[in-house]
C-alpha cells in the first residue's frame, strides 16, 4: 500500500519514523512518500519536504509567517494529488494538519491521525470537526480517550512512543569534563524561536550557579552559533544528538515545555518545565488555553509533579531557586521520581508504533477487501 505521512516538527519526525519502521513489518509493500524529517528519511520515506522549513511556534509567529504556510500547504496538497496515497497519515501538528484533513475529505482520501492535536487543551469545540474529517484516530495520552468519548467518538489509545523510545534507546556513555560536579541537562527545544525565548534567562542561571554543570543538548537541525554566547562560559558543554545520553547522567534538568519534558521524566531526571514566547503570544494563549497546565507530566498525572516557569515566573532568581531543590533536597527528588514512575506504569501498554501500525493496516486491508 501507499502512505502519505506528515510530521512538522523533531518529536513527529521521531515518531513518524518509528512508525514507518512498524508498517514495514506488517506490509512488506508499503511505499512511503511524505513530509517530514531525517528519521522518517533513514526509515525509507521518500521525503518531499523537510519539516525544518515550517517549524513555527505561537500565534504571533504563526500569524506572520502565514504566506509560507499557505504556499507549502498548496504544494502538500498538490504532492499528494500526483502520489496518490491509500491513505494520509498525519502525526500531530495539527493547524497544518487539520487543513490538510479538510482537503482530504474533499477528495475522499482516506485520512488517519497519529497523535492527536491537542485540542483538549484550547478551543475544545474542535473535536467536532476533527471527527467529521478523520476516518481513524489514534490517541498517545490516556487521557484523551475520555476526552473524545464525550464527543461520541471512540478513538483508540495505542500507547505513547516516548516510552518506545525511551525504553528502545541503547545507552552510550558521555565523556563530560564536570570536575565531579552535578551536571544538569538542559533541553531549550528544537525550535529555533523556543531557543530564543529561554536562553537568555538560563545562561544568566550557569554563570551564578558555579558549583553545577550543565550541558547543553543541541538539536542537529539548528546552528551552533546560537549557543555561541553560553559556550564561553566555564561550566559548561554543548553536546548535538545525544539528548537520551545526556539525560542518563543528569542529576536534573531544565526543560522546555513540550515532549521533551516526558522524555526527561522517563529517565527518572528531577526537571523544571520552562517557556517563554511573546507577549502577544503569551496573552492570547492565556484567553484560549482550557487546561490547569502546560507540561505532559503535569498533564497526565492530572497533578503537579514538576514546577512550572512561565513567562514572568521564568526568571534566574527562581530557577536557581528551583534547580538547587532539585539537586540537593533528598526528599523533593525521591517524591517526583515516585510521581514518574506512576506516569509511567499508567502509559506503558506496549509499543505504540507497533499498536498503531498493526491497527492502521488491518484497517486499510478490511476497507479494501
Amino acid at each position: 500500500m501507499k502512505y502519505y505521512l506528515i510530521a512538522g516538527e523533531r518529536s513527529g519526525d521521531l515518531h513518524g519514523g518509528n512508525l514507518v519502521k512498524a508498517l514495514k513489518s506488517f506490509d512488506n509493500r508499503a511505499d512511503f512518500r511524505g513530509f517530514g524529517g531525517d528519521n522518517m528519511s533513514q526509515q525509507g520515506m521518500v521525503l518531499y519536504k523537510h519539516y525544518r522549513n515550517l517549524a513555527f511556534m505561537g500565534f504571533w509567529e504563526v500569524l506572520l509567517n502565514v504566506t509560507k504556510i499557505s504556499r507549502y500547504l498548496k504544494e502538500v496538497k498538490k504532492d499528494i494529488l500526483l502520489f496518490r496515497p491509500d491513505v494520509v497519515i498525519l502525526i500531530d501538528y495539527g493547524g497544518f494538519n487539520l487543513k490538510v484533513a479538510s482537503f482530504l475529505k474533499r477528495e475522499k482520501i482516506k485520512c488517519f491521525y497519529y497523535i492527536t492535536p491537542k485540542v483538549w487543551a484550547w478551543n475544545q469545540s474542535r473535536a467536532r470537526r476533527i471527527k467529521k474529517l478523520v476516518d481513524r484516530m489514534f490517541v498517545i495520552l490516556p487521557f484523551e480517550k475520555d476526552f473524545y468519548s464525550k464527543y461520541d467518538w471512540q478513538v483508540v489509545y495505542v500507547g505513547n512512543p516516548v516510552l518506545d523510545a525511551v525504553q528502545n534507546h541503547q545507552v552510550k556513555d558521555m565523556q563530560i569534563d564536570n570536575n565531579s560536579l552535578p551536571v544538569v541537562a538542559i533541553l531549550p527545544g528544537s525550535r529555533l524561536q523556543e531557543i530564543k525565548g529561554v536562553l537568555n534567562t538560563i545562561e544568566k542561571v550557569i554563570e551564578n550557579n558555579g558549583h553545577l554543570h550543565f550541558v547543553i543538548a543541541k538539536v542537529e537541525n539548528l546552528p551552533m552559533e546560537l549557543y555561541a554566547s553560553v559556550k564561553t562560559l566555564k561550566n559548561v558543554e554543548v553536546f548535538e544528538g545525544e539528548t537520551y545520553n545526556l539525560l542518563n547522567k543528569a542529576s536534573a534538568a531544565i526543560v522546555t515545555s513540550g515532549t521533551a519534558t516526558l522524555e526527561t521524566a522517563l529517565f527518572k531526571v528531577p526537571q523544571i518545565v520552562v517557556y517563554s514566547t511573546s507577549k502577544v503570544s503569551y496573552w492570547i494563549g492565556r484567553m484560549v488555553i482550557k487546561v490547569n497546565y502546560i507540561s505532559l507530566v503535569n498533564l497526565i498525572a492530572n497533578a503537579r509533579v514538576v514546577q512550572e516557569l512561565i513567562q514572568s515566573d521564568f526568571n534566574p532568581k527562581d530557577l536557581s531557586h528551583e534547580l538547587n531543590r532539585l539537586v540537593f533536597e533528598e526528599d523533593y527528588r525521591k517524591n517526583m521520581i515516585e510521581k514518574y514512575n506512576e506516569i509511567e506504569n499508567l502509559l506503558d501498554v506496549g509499543s505504540a508504533s507497533n499498536n498503531a501500525a498493526q491497527l492502521m493496516f488491518k484497517y486499510l486491508t478490511n476497507s479494501s477487501s
